[in-house]
């Protein structure tokens, strides 16, 4: 073979190996093209969903206010009990970042939690009180806004002002500049600040706020010593510069809030101080968790150990959620066995090296206190009579629980299974009657409980 002809049939090999990549390359774009354009479909039906299931909410809400039929009243609660859960489930289908629309979930989950609690007592024939009609009042304001802000959003994604590809690439220049884009996003979090006293986001995790704060103990103290008590919160040896953002006065706990630069880190850090007792009301440390070293148990315990090193003492982890490679976890105060659900408080844990990333105390604040416990009238053993014969019991203890009414109730709680389904069952102490019902659910996010 000559050497023309090598050349003439390499120069083909190379057209050809062109024309396979060219082949490929224009495959594979119409591929993710297609793909992309499937995703967008995806959550332009989620977020068209979650908007309507807003304002079926809004429109409920409205008429719970007026009704004074028990019977209807049950029926328009049951529906927003379901039609806020609906929106919660497309909520989670948008792309967005959970810190933007984290208190809108909060909202959901209370509207969900309290109007079925108010359902419940129009079954059982109760009227609802004027503080009830009070709170739903205040749910229906704040839900006219989040239809409003929600419908404002709607707006600006189909002008273009914001894409949800954009959005899918976090802590990126795109990502950035699209939410810079949306002017409504800080309308979400600032709005709902009014409300915080209903927001709730489990079971037992943020019942309705106390108006006495039997937990928030201790003398008023300065701007200065909030600033040392920040200090002393994360180190002197870690802090780069300590700047205080306001002071909120008309926040449910008035507490000065702080802006934190720690060093050999990007993002800041930020952290409330109660004026009243200096107590660290809220930190968050939104930093980039990018791998997971550690299990549940080992995040578990270095959780209680902060606590305790924080003065929180006697503190049991509970249920947990988990979010990319950080867990939250629920802490309730133990007292001679009985775990006090009230009294919790949330921490959030990075799990590539156990960094405290993030603290709520409102629930340990609200309700801490030395309590007088009433005769136990009824034995474990009856306690157990009273329970579906079908409950398979894995653990009992006696736990004590809060009510949407803002008492709390000494019960047996009774861990269990029926059909390969996890329960909690709550048996009253003094009474025997069954006061709540609740399903565990292993999810890939954590414990969760319904």
């Amino acid at each position: 073979m000559n050497c023309g002809t090598k050349n003439k049939m390499l120069s083909i090999a190379i057209i050809l190996l062109i024309a396979i990549a060219v082949s490929i390359g224009y495959y594979a774009y119409h591929t993710n093209k297609s793909y992309a354009t499937l995703q967008t479909n995806h959550y332009n039906e989620a977020f068209g969903n979650l908007v309507n299931y807003m304002n079926s909410v809004e429109s409920l809400l409205a008429k719970s206010m007026i009704s004074k039929d028990a019977e209807h009243s049950a029926e328009t609660l049951t529906e927003v009990w379901r039609d806020s859960n609906l929106a919660l489930v497309y909520l989670t289908g948008i792309p967005m970042n959970t810190e933007e629309l984290s208190q809108t979930a909060k909202f959901l989950n209370q509207v969900s939690d309290y109007s079925y609690s108010l359902s419940r007592k129009n079954i059982k024939n109760e009227e609802l009180s004027d503080e009830d009609f009070e709170n739903l009042k205040s749910l229906h304001q704040y839900s006219v806004q989040l239809e409003g802000t929600l419908n404002q959003l709607s707006d600006e994604l189909y002008a273009g002002a914001i894409k949800w590809e954009d959005l899918t690439k976090k802590n990126s220049l795109e990502y950035a500049q699209a939410v810079d884009n949306v002017s409504v996003f800080s309308n979400i979090d600032s709005n709902l600040k009014q409300y915080e006293g209903l927001i709730y986001d489990g079971a037992y995790s943020d019942h309705i706020n106390k108006a006495e704060k039997v937990g928030l103990v201790g003398d008023d103290i300065s701007e200065q010593e909030a600033n040392r008590k920040v200090r002393d919160f994360f180190g002197e040896d870690k802090i780069e510069s300590i700047e205080l953002n306001q002071f909120l006065q008309n926040a449910d706990i008035p507490a000065y809030d702080f802006s934190v630069k720690l060093k050999n880190q990007e993002n800041k850090a930020n952290i409330e101080i109660a004026q009243k007792g200096g107590w660290v009301v809220e930190m968050q440390n939104n930093r980039t968790v990018s791998e997971e070293k550690m299990s549940q148990e080992e995040a578990n315990e270095i959780g209680k150990r902060f606590l305790e090193e924080k003065g929180f003492e006697s503190m049991k982890e509970t249920y947990f959620t988990k979010l990319g490679n950080v867990v939250t976890v629920n802490y309730a105060y133990e007292y001679e066995g009985i775990v006090v659900y009230p009294d919790l408080i949330k921490v959030k844990i990075a799990l590539d090296n156990g960094e405290i990333l993030g603290m709520e105390t409102d629930g340990y604040l609200n309700s801490h206190t030395s309590r007088e416990f009433g005769e136990v009238k009824l034995t474990l053993d009856e306690a157990r009579e009273n329970l579906n014969q079908d409950l398979e019991i894995l653990e009992e203890g006696v736990a004590i629980i809060p009510t949407e009414w803002k008492t709390e109730i000494l019960c047996y709680e009774f861990k269990g299974t029926v059909e390969d389904r996890e329960f909690l069952v709550y048996i009253n102490c003094e009474t025997g009657e069954e006061e709540d019902i609740l399903v565990i659910l292993d999810t890939p996010g954590g414990t969760l409980t319904v």
